[in-house]
This record gives C-alpha cells, structure tokens and sequence, in this order.
C-alpha cells in the first residue's frame, strides 16, 4: 500500500468523512482505501468501540484520532518486510504508535496555530475550508519529513536550542527589543534553534514554542526579510489571534515577537530593529559560527562523542549536535544516519526506561508489547544499547536527561564515564 517507512497523512471531516487533504508518501492512497479507514472507524464508533490504531500484516500501522468531533485525521506507516537483526532494535509496533500519535497531535496543534480552533470546530464550507488548510502545508511537511535535519523538538516537545558565546548581550537585545514592541513575548533563533527568549516565551506550553520555532523556520524560508503573521497559540489562545513579527538580521538569524495591534511592521522593521541589533552584527555572526554544533568553543567534547542530545527536565528545552569524528576503523555512520540513531534511541528509551515529562496519550502509554516500565519497582535511571553501528548510553538526573552516542571502539564499560564526564562538561560551561 505504502512504501517502507514512508508515512501519509489523511484529513476528513469527522461526521461525513470528506477527505480535506492528504500529505506524505508521493503515492497517495486510492479514493476506496481512504474511504474504508473512515467507514471501518465509524462502523466501530455505532458499536461503542474505539478504534484508534492496528497494525498491518507488513508491519505497517494506522492511527486514527478525532479531534473535537470535528475532524478527523489518519496516520498511515509503512511497514518494513525484512529487518537485519541490528535494525530490530529500531523500532517496534508500539514505538511506531507512540511516534504517530504524537505526530496526529501536533499536526492538529499546526493546524489550530495557523487557522484557529473555531474554524476547525465549526466546518461551514468544506471547499473554504480545503484552501484555508493549504496555508498549513509547509509546516505539516516538516513534521511528516523530519527536516531540517537535527531539529528534534517534534519528538520531544522540547525547545531545540543553540547555545550563544555571548549569552547575557543576546539576551539583554531580545529583551530590550520585545519591550519596545509593547510585547512580553521575543525570541531570536539562529539556524532555526533558539538562541535566547524572554521569560514569557519560555513560560508558553513547550508544544507551542516548538510550533512556533517550526513556523518561524517556515516563514524564513520564504525569502521575505520581514512579515507580519497572525497566530493563534494552540493551548493559551486557540480562538483570539497574536501578531508575529519576524525580521530577518542576518542569513540565518531571525528576532520574532508575538505582540497586539501596535506596533506596525514597518515602524518594528525601520525604528527598532536597527536601534537593537546594529550593535549586534559581529555577536551574531559569532552565534552563526556555532552553527549544527550547537555549543560554543568553550564546550570541548571527548573526541570518542558521536552524538548527543540533552534535555534539561526542569525549563524543557534541549540541544543536540551530531560530531564528525577524526577517521578511524570501522567507519562512523554518515551524519544523516547518525541523527536518525539519535532520535530512534531518544524513542527507545523513552518508551520503556525513561518517564516522559509529558506524555503523548493515555491510549498510546497503554498496551506496549513488553511494558518494561510496568515491571519495574524502581524509576531506572540509566541504560545502555550496543548495535553494530554504534553504542548508546542514557542517563537521567532530577534536572536533565541525556542521551549519547560513541563509536564502536569505546569499551562498553567506559560508556557511563564518558557519559557522566560529558554531562559535567556541557552543565559546567553553559549553565544549561
């Protein structure tokens, strides 16, 4: 039906089942499948049953979640027909879940940022509705593919970060330049990470900051040096509209503030971005010089660090990076695959040691095939994977979680060390 891996992304409307759009595998499913996922859904809803997720005989699987009786979406996985045994390990049936419930919940919390709940709620015109959806596409795309590479924030609805060398005169501009703009709420991002925000940014729902870092990326990737976009925030505003005003400072290097009617785009763009950030050039190349690393120079990872994300519990962001090791036998995997084992060991984890701070669905933490978590008396603190492309090792304090990844030379007995000295070293130097 699908294509392995691949994933596609079905909307109807909740009563009558009209399909509004379809995004994904470049194979759209037929008229008649999409048409029999909606009739087996409702079939089972007039027999008191719930359908929300099964799995195909190829290892693919389906989700179904209907939001407010309103609209209906459907994720479709496909499945993988062999796997080598180094690839079990990358995921099973209820990682997959996990993984597609989290994606129908964010795709629906794009939809009602961009849209607004009410329009979502009460569908009047179907056809309107159809090309009002469209403005929506963009950033269902960059859930569905993942991208920009090494954005992890989807996954775990954690702000992705980028840690500044000159922290405090980053965040003394956005504060100052937010103020001007009658506005509480700023931040810059710096190659689509942010770099610093004001304290009612951080104190938005994480979803909603990760959304918003999402769309922000959406908007720069439009070419245009300034736009004036409205919003709404999925939990704190889903029916009343905000301003965001997004200006370009640099390639690469965007300042936003969610503001009210004042002040105008263009007395923003020609009196205070200039008054704020012209000082500010050299400090921001300086920020685009971290570039995917992520940390500054004052950051020295241990040479045998492949990988890292980590996460601080407590404010619920994260910073990751992917490093690119000195050659050595045998071969590291590619960067691209070296993020993918990130995220799949970030969800291997998740999903069976580690407790979400937040999680996906009551329907989705229930059922898992092995229910580790469930059998254990005590809350695990650390755990450790060996496959044949690389080692893992996790570990969770009360304030962060961290996840690593080391080449295959690493004694496996040293992972814990290596783990502990490059929490101590990114904690010490950062303040993160």
């Amino acid at each position: 039906m699908l294509r392995d891996g691949s994933v596609q992304l079905l909307c109807l409307t909740a009563s009558s089942g009209v399909p509004l759009f379809t995004r994904g595998a470049s194979k759209q499913l037929p008229f008649s499948v999409i048409g029999s996922l909606n009739g087996v859904h409702m079939f089972g809803g007039g027999q008191g049953v719930l359908l929300s997720s099964c799995e195909t005989q190829g290892g693919g699987r389906l989700v179904w979640r209907v939001f407010h009786e309103s609209l209906m979406l459907i994720a479709v996985s496909g499945g993988q027909q062999q796997k080598t045994p180094a690839q079990e390990w990358d995921s099973s049936s209820h990682d997959d879940r996990i993984c597609l419930d989290r994606l129908l919940e964010n795709v629906w919390s794009c939809m009602v940022l961009v849209l607004g709940q009410d329009e979502l709620m009460n569908v009047r015109n179907v056809e309107r509705l159809k090309r009002d959806l469209r403005s929506c596409f963009s950033l269902i795309d960059q859930l569905l593919e993942g991208k920009p590479e090494g954005i992890l924030g989807t996954m775990t609805h954690c702000a992705d970060t980028l840690l500044p060398p000159n922290p405090t005169l980053v965040q003394e501009a956005v504060e100052g330049f937010a103020e001007a703009a009658d506005s509480e709420f700023g931040c810059l991002l710096v190659h689509g990470r942010i770099a610093a925000a004001t304290e009612k940014w951080w104190r938005l729902a994480p979803q909603e900051v990760v959304l918003l870092s999402a769309l922000i990326r959406s908007l720069s990737s439009g070419g245009a040096a300034s736009c004036d976009y409205p919003v709404f925030l999925p939990q704190g505003s889903p029916s009343v509209a905000h301003r965001l005003l997004r200006f370009q400072l640099l390639p690469g290097a965007d300042v936003c503030v969610l503001c009210g009617p004042t002040p105008s785009l263009h007395r923003a763009e020609s009196e205070l971005v200039g008054r704020f950030w012209s000082p500010l050039v050299e400090c921001l190349r300086d920020c685009l010089d971290v570039g995917q690393r992520c940390l500054p120079k004052s950051v020295s990872l241990r040479p045998d660090v492949l990988a890292l994300l980590l996460i601080n519990r407590e404010t619920r962001r994260s910073v990751s990076c992917v490093v690119t090791p000195a050659s050595q036998p045998p071969s590291p995997p590619s960067r691209v695959r070296t993020w993918e084992l990130l995220k799949l060991f970030y969800i291997f984890c998740m999903t069976r040691y580690f407790r979400q701070e937040e999680s996906v669905s009551s329907e989705a933490q229930q059922g898992s095939p092995e229910s580790f978590a469930l059998g254990f008396t005590h809350q695990p603190q650390q755990c450790y994977l060996v496959s044949d492309e690389c080692k893992s090792y996790a570990l969770q304090t009360p304030q962060h979680q961290l996840f690593l990844l080391c080449p295959l030379s690493v004694p496996t007995f040293a992972l814990r060390s290596v783990a502990t000295h490059t929490l101590t070293d990114v904690s010490a130097a950062t303040g993160f």
